[in-house]
C-alpha cells in the first residue's frame, strides 16, 4: 500500500497531465516502455497515494465503499486497454480512472464513485453504469413504485447543485411499463449515473481531496436510493 498522504497537497501535478498528453500523442508500446519510469512517478504513484489518502475519509461518510491502493485489482483502473473487440487498437488508456466500489460489488456494474482525469476533461461520478439486467429491473421498479423518493434524491439541493444526471436511455418505454408513466424518462435510463465536472488543473491543486469528499457526501441521496433498489447497504 502507498504511504499515507499528509497535509492538503494533491499528489497529482502538472507532470501528471503532461504525461497523459504525451501518451495520447504517442500511444504505442515502444514509447510507453521507454517512459515507464515516468508512468510510475507521474501516474501510478500519485494515484495510489490519492487512493490511500481517501481510505479513512471514505470510511467515515460511506463505510460500505472501498478505497484500495493496489497496483492491480484495487481502486485504480488498468492503464492497458482491452482491444480484443475494438476497432481502436491503441494499447493504453490516456486517462486516470479511479473507482471507489461498493464492498459487495465485483465489477464496474456495482454502485460506486468514480474519478476521471485527463488533460482535456476531469469529472467526479457517482451511481451505476450499465447495471446488469436484474439490478436494472430493480432500479426501474423502484422509480416506478416510489417516484417521490426518486424525485427527492435527484432534486436534493446539494446534489443538484453539484451534479448533473448522465448516461444513455432507451428510445421507448421498457417492456411492461406504461409509456405515459410520470417518470418514464427516468425509467428509460440505461445508466443511473451523476457527473460533477471539474477542471483538470483542479486535481493538481491543494484541497482536491476535500473536493472529492464533498462530492461523495453530496451524492448520498442518489447512492442511498440505488443501494436500496439493489438491496445492498449504503
Amino acid at each position: 500500500m502507498a504511504s499515507k498522504q499528509t497535509g492538503d497537497a494533491s499528489p497529482f501535478t502538472r507532470g501528471t497531465l503532461t504525461f497523459l498528453e504525451e501518451l495520447r500523442a504517442n500511444n504505442e508500446r515502444d514509447w510507453f516502455n521507454q517512459n515507464k519510469h515516468r508512468y510510475e512517478s507521474e501516474i501510478l504513484d500519485p494515484a495510489l497515494r490519492f487512493i490511500d489518502s481517501m481510505y479513512e475519509p471514505l470510511a467515515s461518510v460511506a463505510p460500505h465503499f472501498t478505497a484500495v491502493a493496489k497496483r492491480s485489482g484495487g481502486s485504480l483502473m488498468r492503464v492497458y486497454r482491452d482491444t480484443r473487440f475494438s476497432k481502436d487498437k491503441t494499447p493504453y488508456k490516456t486517462n486516470i480512472g479511479i473507482q471507489f466500489r461498493h464492498e459487495l460489488g465485483r465489477d464496474a456494474h456495482a454502485p460506486g464513485y468514480y474519478l476521471h482525469i485527463e488533460p482535456q476533461q476531469a469529472f467526479i461520478g457517482a451511481g451505476l453504469w450499465r447495471p446488469p439486467a436484474d439490478a436494472l429491473r430493480a432500479i426501474r421498479d423502484r422509480i416506478a413504485a416510489r417516484p417521490d423518493e426518486w424525485r427527492r434524491a435527484i432534486e436534493d439541493r446539494t446534489f443538484a447543485g453539484l451534479y448533473r444526471l448522465g448516461g444513455e436511455s432507451l428510445s421507448r418505454a421498457p417492456r411492461g411499463v406504461d409509456k405515459d408513466h410520470a417518470m418514464i424518462e427516468h425509467i428509460k435510463r440505461k445508466d443511473f449515473i451523476a457527473v460533477r465536472e471539474v477542471r483538470p488543473v483542479d486535481v493538481t491543486r491543494p484541497g482536491f481531496r476535500k473536493k472529492m469528499l464533498e462530492s461523495i457526501r453530496a451524492a448520498e441521496p442518489l447512492m442511498r436510493f440505488l443501494c436500496k433498489a439493489v438491496n445492498v447497504p449504503f
